[in-house]
């Protein structure tokens, strides 16, 4: 086979793979639409130990009500249970889910989540026709298609989500200025070590964990991976805390790296808009030559 009949077989396969995914959302029957989506609250949050593992998250004891029995349901995050809590204080809402039918293999998320209609395989497989074609069109009329059909429909899907993004942008600056400042403290780091299989090198990865007390005081424990010096050196560590107000688990200790993360955040996405530009462009000229 060669690679037109390749491509062809690639595109009819997935395009079916599309088609009955997307019909299963349609009959309301994929994984996410029978999933239980719960809202639950952390009871009690146990401290790390320091030199500890960051496996699993911080410990919490969370509580939610079942809607099939009506009774209070406690459980854990040991061992996998879904994401990993990386802010906890009693009394944070956050999410529960399972499948239909079996609460025992619960799943928690940091915050609750909506109700989807499980279009994320529907949608790969999508792109992956879409991808398809696009080969397809460069082999049989020139790969400056290529170009155009990879390019030009990432310049506008980038040029059409710029302004939610510079609105994103402009909300997370706004709550970054209305930040209170709390004096906090380091209170455990963990260490993890992995090891290449392929060379046998092991990489420590460092994670400092942070407690402090909100003017509303509520005491949060909370990973803290960024913008901190020395973060190996950290236990025991006074640091001030930059934290919003409506959710303690958006925090910085350097406020000023933050805002200045954000900035770039935007002017990436415009750079990256003007090059697929760019490429589609490229295309267009390489047709005419």
């Amino acid at each position: 086979m060669d690679w037109h009949g390749a491509l062809v077989l690639w595109c009819a396969v997935w395009g079916v793979a599309a088609l009955i995914w997307f019909g299963m959302s349609l009959a309301g029957v994929t994984g996410a639409q029978r999933t239980v989506r719960l809202t639950g609250r952390i009871e009690r949050v146990r401290p790390p130990r320091h030199g500890g593992s960051r496996a699993g998250g911080i410990s919490v004891v969370v509580s939610y009500r079942d809607p099939a029995s009506g009774q209070d349901v406690t459980v854990t995050n040991d061992g996998e249970h879904g994401q990993m809590i990386t802010a906890a204080w009693e009394g944070r809402e956050i999410g529960v889910s399972h499948p239909r039918g079996r609460p025992h293999a619960y799943r928690l998320s940091n915050a609750p989540g909506p109700r989807t209609r499980g279009l994320g395989r529907a949608g790969c497989a999508a792109f992956l026709v879409y991808a398809g074609l696009v080969a397809l069109t460069a082999i049989d009329r020139g790969w400056p298609w290529a170009l155009i059909g990879s390019g030009g429909p990432a310049a506008v899907l980038g040029a059409v989500q710029l302004p939610r993004a510079v609105r994103d942008r402009n909300g997370r600056l706004a709550r970054l200025s209305a930040m209170e400042a709390v004096p906090g403290r380091v209170v455990a780091v963990l260490r993890d070590v992995s090891v290449d299989q392929d060379d046998g090198h092991a990489r420590t990865t460092i994670t400092p964990v942070l407690s402090f007390t909100t003017r509303a005081g509520t005491v949060v424990t909370a990973h803290c991976t960024a913008n901190l010096p020395d973060p190996a050196g950290a236990y025991g560590r006074e640091v001030t805390v930059h934290y919003t107000a409506a959710d303690p688990a958006e925090f910085t200790v350097d406020r000023a790296a933050g805002e200045r993360s954000e900035k770039w955040d935007v002017i990436l996405h415009v750079l990256a808009v003007a090059v697929f530009a760019a490429v589609a462009v490229a295309g267009a000229v390489l047709l005419r030559v």
